[in-house]
């Protein structure tokens, strides 16, 4: 691929980003792990201009708008590292669980071979409390395998609601911020994120929040005025999910229209589903799944272009998400799960059949899935979902997928 310049002889950013969309046609889907870029045929090439930085909340520390996610093999792939540090993403997000540790693991190879860079990296790991609730071991465990001595920004992982941030959280938070093992405290969450959202709000103690935010969710009234609740209690917020993808797969006339309209624009609909996002300025950063350098090329080339949507291209994307509506599982677990008893988790099922259909990535539906308590997975052909169905307002075929999850991903 040869460089693209203007007459001063300096890269022209409208041609490379015309170039990296066009590149960037065959990964589409954030976070495909069938789709590879042949290396050898073509070079990536950056703009030149600077990643846009936005204050992480009240913490005032500048982070890139784009976030590298952790959920691919760091361990064997440090050129990620390395071109996200050249291109600077410096906002890396990991958690225990990915990849067993090994996503930790791969960031610890590359700070143990290039200590000078640790400085420069906004770095974030994740706990559960669903593998118990003492942090504090792991989190050293978590250190270790990073090669560090602290993390820029620890969550609790996948909290479902506001009361699972105990007090007990708020002392051990302050005990480590003490004693400089984490410098901001939070949380993620891809379940009854509005709820959450409106809880952290008053919570003082709480830094930041990694939450399921799209062109699906951005415009609906609860999450708008969540959204700006946290902004102004001065909460440091990451979207993720940000494709909007979800647990069935259907080609919409929109869809179609949608991509031929933003291709002669000179951008693909996956760059403008994250430009939606990044017009949102209490968004500080977006974290989204890169596992190939073409994707991480295509969305910061995206990034740092300064194309906003006009009002016709977000009326594309909104037509696109209300012919969709029933294809996708905004998360709001509490309707569907407690008709249940809470007996089967429906959005973690949703999760995995979105990383199935929307990702492309049998590899992490299935391992996701496969955390899942054994009864728990047989339940999904055993139970009757029809009360879950009925209070679903989306009208997803709540059983059905639940079905569908068991036959592909078991």
């Amino acid at each position: 691929m040869s460089s693209h310049r203007d007459n001063s002889g300096k890269p022209n950013r409208r041609d490379f980003f015309k170039t990296a969309a066009a590149v960037g046609l065959g990964a589409t889907v954030a976070g495909s792990s069938f789709w590879r870029p042949r290396q050898a045929s073509a070079q990536i090439n950056i703009p030149q201009e600077p990643m846009p930085r936005r204050p992480f909340g009240r913490s005032g520390i500048m982070v890139s708008t784009l976030s590298l996610g952790g959920m691919f093999d760091i361990l064997n792939n440090q050129l990620m590292i390395a071109k996200a540090l050249d291109w600077g993403i410096n906002y890396w997000d990991t958690a225990e669980g990915y990849g067993r540790g090994r996503s930790e693991e791969g960031i610890g190879r590359w700070f143990a071979r290039n200590p000078h860079t640790r400085k420069q990296v906004f770095l974030v790991t994740k706990l559960s409390t669903r593998r118990g609730g003492d942090f504090t071991p792991r989190l050293e465990e978590s250190l270790k395998r990073m090669h560090t001595d602290y993390v820029d920004l620890f969550f609790v992982h996948g909290i479902r609601g506001i009361n699972e941030m105990e007090p007990s959280l708020k002392s051990w938070a302050e005990a480590m911020k003490k004693a400089g093992k984490i410098k901001l405290f939070g949380f993620s969450t891809h379940a009854n994120m509005e709820e959450c959202l409106e809880g952290a709000a008053k919570l003082p103690w709480v830094d930041g929040i990694m939450f399921t935010y799209n062109y699906r969710l951005m415009h609906e009234a609860r999450m708008n005025k969540a959204v700006e609740a946290c902004y102004r209690a001065g909460i440091g917020l990451t979207a993720m999910k940000t494709m909007g993808g979800g647990p069935v797969k259907s080609d919409s006339e929109s869809e179609i229209e949608m991509a031929g309209r933003f291709i002669q624009k000179g951008f693909t609909d996956h760059q403008a589903k994250l430009m939606a996002v990044w017009q949102d300025k209490r968004i500080a950063s977006i974290c989204s799944q890169m596992p190939n350098l073409t994707i991480m090329a295509t969305n910061a080339a995206a990034a740092v272009d300064q194309t906003r949507l006009s009002k016709s291209d977000r009326a594309l994307l909104a037509q696109h998400a209300e012919e969709t509506t029933g294809d996708y599982c905004s998360g709001c677990e509490r309707l569907c799960s407690e008709v249940l008893a809470n007996t089967v988790p429906i959005n973690d099922v949703m999760r995995c059949l979105m990383y199935f259909h929307s990702y492309q990535d049998l590899g992490l539906a299935r391992s996701t899935f496969e955390t899942l308590p054994i009864r728990t997975r047989e339940l999904l052909t055993e139970l009757d979902f029809s009360k879950a169905e009925r209070s679903c307002p989306r009208k997803l075929p709540i059983g059905r997928l639940m079905r569908e999850a068991k036959t592909l991903l078991a």
